[in-house]
């Protein structure tokens, strides 16, 4: 995780160590067989995250991690909502992106019944992206899901602590523009808890937190990997008795196409390797040192990704 710096140096000499053994090995293989362009085999990755900092960092830890092994990687940036990055992925301008599961099961598929578990969840997504030319790798142990929170002293006041509580209640919610017409935001508020009194306050630049801060909004859509959920006595997300939020671990979309070819298996190794360290500590010591210690999502993927020899 990005709190091990201290053993960075160590790790990154083996890396370097290992790169030389590897380049050499692969020089030879290639002198052998008569051919200079073996690289050129490898597909080119055009990748695109969606609009705030945990995609970023997602996006830079894939790419980087392809990048170290011969991949020529097109960071493509933020194509926005999760809507419009599943449009632009099936209109072919881009090929690789990170998405939450329970995002594609219930605000993409659409699915009538929610999932009761983490790997229904990625049954149905995987479903649905199939029928589309497009399939999920292996997802992280992490989950980031939406969270109702609002300032401990409102809870306090309001004496609630899950959001059924909130029934009969009439508040402000704040969120992005797509959590108001989503089963797993508002909508779901609506439908499911039968929360009728909401007010909706779009999020801009300003974050949920300084909304809530400057009391322009009762509560908010916040994050489970946000470095303010650990802030307890100051911010409290009630419990999500009915699971409107869903089951939501993070798993790469990729083109059929691009892991069709020789080197698809490598593509989809080198990612589920990514995958399998993204626990939830470490996205939230990487989403706090974005949104705490403004570091660039570059420089704190790379850190992360040499810190753990995958780069």
């Amino acid at each position: 995780m990005v709190r091990k710096h201290m053993r960075r140096a160590a790790k990154a000499a083996f890396a370097v160590s290992i790169g030389v053994a590897l380049l050499i090995g692969l020089t030879a293989g290639v002198a052998a067989a008569g051919k200079s362009k073996a690289s050129s085999s490898k597909p080119t990755i055009t990748l695109g995250t969606k609009n705030f900092g945990e995609e970023y960092i997602l996006g830079q830890l894939y790419g980087q991690a392809l990048q170290a092994k011969g991949f020529t990687v097109n960071f493509k940036g933020s194509f926005g909502s999760s809507e419009l990055a599943n449009t632009a992925i099936q209109k072919n301008k881009m090929n690789f992106y990170p998405e939450y599961t329970g995002v594609i099961a219930l605000d993409l598929a659409k699915a009538k019944n929610a999932p009761k578990s983490a790997s229904g969840t990625y049954s149905v997504a995987q479903k649905y992206e199939q029928q589309h030319g497009l399939t999920l790798l292996k997802p992280t142990p992490f989950y980031d899901s939406d969270t109702f929170t609002m300032l401990t002293k409102t809870a306090h006041k309001l004496g609630v602590k899950t959001i059924a509580d909130m029934k009969g209640k009439s508040f402000s919610y704040a969120g992005y523009p797509e959590c108001e017409t989503r089963i797993t935001c508002i909508l779901g508020f609506k439908k499911i808890y039968k929360l009728t009194h909401i007010k909706f306050v779009p999020i801009g630049t300003i974050s949920v937190y300084t909304l809530l801060d400057q009391k322009k909004a009762t509560a908010g859509d916040g994050f489970s990997t946000d470095p303010q959920q650990l802030q307890h006595s100051k911010y409290t997300a009630l419990t999500d008795t009915k699971h409107v939020f869903g089951f939501q671990n993070v798993a790469p979309v990729v083109s059929q196409k691009l892991l069709s070819g020789s080197n698809g298996k490598l593509l989809a190794s080198i990612c589920n390797k990514v995958s399998s360290k993204l626990t939830l500590a470490a996205m939230q010591a990487m989403n706090k040192a974005y949104y705490v210690n403004k570091q660039t999502p570059k420089k704190i993927a790379s850190q992360f990704l040499q810190a753990n020899g995958l780069k």
